[in-house]
């Protein structure tokens, strides 16, 4: 119970600053979770889809491939575009150039809103310096108006008050710093391994098109 009244002191003390850096921190809470969430499902649905082709796709049964349903795996949707490319008798770099194609296609909803992290972590910092700013303008305009002998302990409280918001708002920043980087790399990871079967599959084209 004592370390919350700390907290509910340290938050009332800060100012009214203190409420957008809370509503970043929520913003960033909220999206980070659903990235998380989404990309982790991601990488889980595209390493089964990939388990499940690759047998039929080193075999030359496409025809199967197609018959399974990709649903919204990200994997699915790029293979689709080679597919398709493949069976108008297209060529090992035309299936490539689809796949590219598809890859482009999904990359934005693999990336989406993972780039807000980083922003809320920059308007946190600021927002806590604007709020120390303006409570430090309003430490200096009391003193000015104080008792001599009150100024010294005065000032000192008022800029304690004041640090408070500077604080909070690097507590937001600096796990969502974090959290961005790590989405960022799960990102990256499930877009190399995106080109990475697409590789594969070009590869495997490729090979049996020269043996013919």
């Amino acid at each position: 119970m004592e370390s919350i009244a700390t907290i509910l002191r340290f938050f009332q003390e800060g100012g009214v600053f203190m409420y957008p850096i809370m509503f970043v921190m929520a913003a960033g809470i909220a999206i980070a979770i659903e990235r998380y969430i989404f990309l982790w499902q991601a990488r889980r649905a595209n390493i089964a889809y990939w388990q499940r082709i690759f047998p039929l796709l080193n075999d030359a049964r496409y025809n199967e491939v197609q018959e399974i349903s990709a649903g919204r795996v990200a994997l699915g949707h790029v293979m689709t575009y080679g597919l398709r490319r493949l069976r108008a008798n297209g060529s090992a770099q035309d299936v490539e150039a689809a796949l590219q194609e598809g890859l482009m296609e999904v990359m934005p909803s693999i990336e989406k809103r993972t780039h807000y992290l980083a922003t809320f972590a920059n308007v946190a910092t600021l927002l806590g310096l604007l709020g120390t700013i303006m409570g430090l303008i309003e430490a200096f305009t009391a003193v000015a108006h104080a008792d001599a002998a009150q100024k010294a302990d005065l000032l000192s409280s008022s800029i304690s008050v004041a640090m408070n918001t500077t604080a909070f708002g690097l507590i937001v920043a600096i796990p969502l710093v974090l959290v961005y980087t790590m989405l960022q790399a799960k990102t990256t990871e499930i877009i190399d391994g995106i080109e990475t079967s697409a590789v594969k599959f070009v590869n495997l084209v490729a090979t049996r098109q020269a043996s013919k």
